[in-house]
């Protein structure tokens, strides 16, 4: 993580409290401003499985996105490891880009690691926290949550002990049932909040992405801001859409927009026709070299149950990546494989650590050949393309990456 520190100390500019502060928007912005980047690793020599995160995807998918949000600052969500892309090298690309207003993350750990990793924008920690952490939370100006009733105590202890005033955020339940407070249930609990010592700065929501119910959502979020600040209390800057608003929901885009996959170079929910919205670039590539090439006599067979069997002689290239890698097990039948710009489908099973191709009746595939299973070289290798392929979601496709597999930032 040595290189990516550097960068960050070099690149990051911003100072002050980490808060949230929306910028003036009557100046000029340029969503792609940034430095330069910094590979993490070199791509591994061996036969080892790795992945490549392209940095100009990133910049052009945040630019992407702050026009479909009308030039509103971005949180950029890098939970889960920054959706399987890998938390330090995004954030070192993203960091310096002017419209990125800050990240969100849903784990504690993440959050002090961007901090660690030199990050200096704000974070907010949409999960709620331990008191064995809050503390260092605080200290590393983290913007926490008020999503329990306890909420308050809680972040109260945490600045006591972290010997600074907090920052928070309110999360309402608008409809999700998953986290936050009940919306209705709000505005009693703020009027028993010493609010000055909280250090409230915004308040924020999660769809159900039902689109008629989403509606009532947003309406139930804008009557409590209303219902409240009728009574003196400004919740902040308001925030309620991910990617899937900020392709589908543009009422919801309120004073900033939150998105997540988008950014990464997929679309939320239907690709077809959020792509006749806006072009995203695939920011993820996953890539493993040719470890076995074989020719099969008619009969022959591959995989666990011999689950592929030769109707015909036929040449098969083994892959040294598997459902432990990310992969999935279900890619088998219809997804396609790249390798020397030609593509080959998946047989037999996918096993934990291999991945089988059919060459067909010609062995133009060579140990050491680099094989792409998800990338930006051809549509069939876009991550909605591998997702829908195998009959799964696209976030299970990115997310599942092994956060073990070397990163490599080009």
């Amino acid at each position: 993580m040595d290189l990516s520190r550097r960068h960050f100390l070099a690149a990051a500019a911003v100072a002050g409290t980490g808060r949230m502060h929306l910028p003036d928007r009557t100046g000029s912005s340029d969503p792609d401003a940034a430095g330069s980047t910094t590979a993490l690793q070199s791509p591994p020599q061996g036969f080892d499985p790795w992945i490549e995160v392209d940095g100009n995807a990133l910049r052009q998918n945040l630019s992407t996105v702050a026009r479909l949000a009308g030039g509103r600052p971005v949180l950029a969500v890098v939970k889960n490891n920054a959706y399987g892309l890998g938390l330090a090298g995004v954030a070192s690309v993203l960091e310096p880009l002017e419209g990125v207003l800050g990240f969100a993350v849903v784990k504690a750990e993440a959050a002090l690691a961007l901090r660690e990793w030199g990050v200096q924008k704000p974070v907010l920690l949409m999960g709620v926290f331990g008191d064995d952490v809050g503390p260092d939370l605080v200290r590393n100006r983290i913007d926490l949550v008020l999503a329990t009733e306890d909420g308050p105590e809680r972040v109260r202890r945490a600045a006591q002990r972290g010997g600074r005033p907090p920052a928070t955020q309110l999360y309402v339940d608008t409809g999700m049932g998953r986290m936050g407070l009940p919306h209705h249930r709000v505005p009693a609990l703020i009027d028993s909040w010493d609010l000055g010592a909280l250090g409230l700065s915004g308040a924020f929501m999660a769809f159900t992405e039902d689109p008629e119910f989403d509606r009532e959502q947003l309406e139930r979020f804008r009557r409590l801001s209303r219902e409240v600040a009728s009574n003196g209390v400004h919740l902040g800057p308001l925030h309620a859409a991910s990617s899937n608003g900020v392709f589908n929901f543009p009422e919801s885009h309120l004073d900033l927009v939150r998105p997540g996959i988008a950014l990464f170079g997929a679309y939320p929910s239907d690709a077809d026709r959020e792509r006749r919205i806006a072009q995203l670039r695939p920011a993820v590539a996953l890539r493993a070299r040719v470890v076995r090439v074989e020719r099969l006599r008619a009969g022959d067979s591959v995989s666990y149950g011999r689950s592929y069997v030769a109707d015909e002689p036929t040449w098969v290239a083994t892959l040294p990546v598997g459902h432990t890698d990310g992969y999935p097990r279900s890619a088998v039948g219809g997804a396609r494989v790249r390798i020397n710009e030609r593509l080959y489908p998946v047989i037999g099973a996918v096993s934990a650590s291999h991945t089988i191709v059919e060459l067909g009746p010609e062995a133009a595939v060579r140990v050491g050949d680099v094989a792409t299973l998800v990338g930006w070289e051809d549509e069939s290798l876009h991550p909605n393309a591998v997702a829908e392929a195998a009959g799964t979601s696209v976030y299970d496709v990115l997310m599942h990456l092994n956060p073990t597999l070397p990163r490599v930032l080009v």
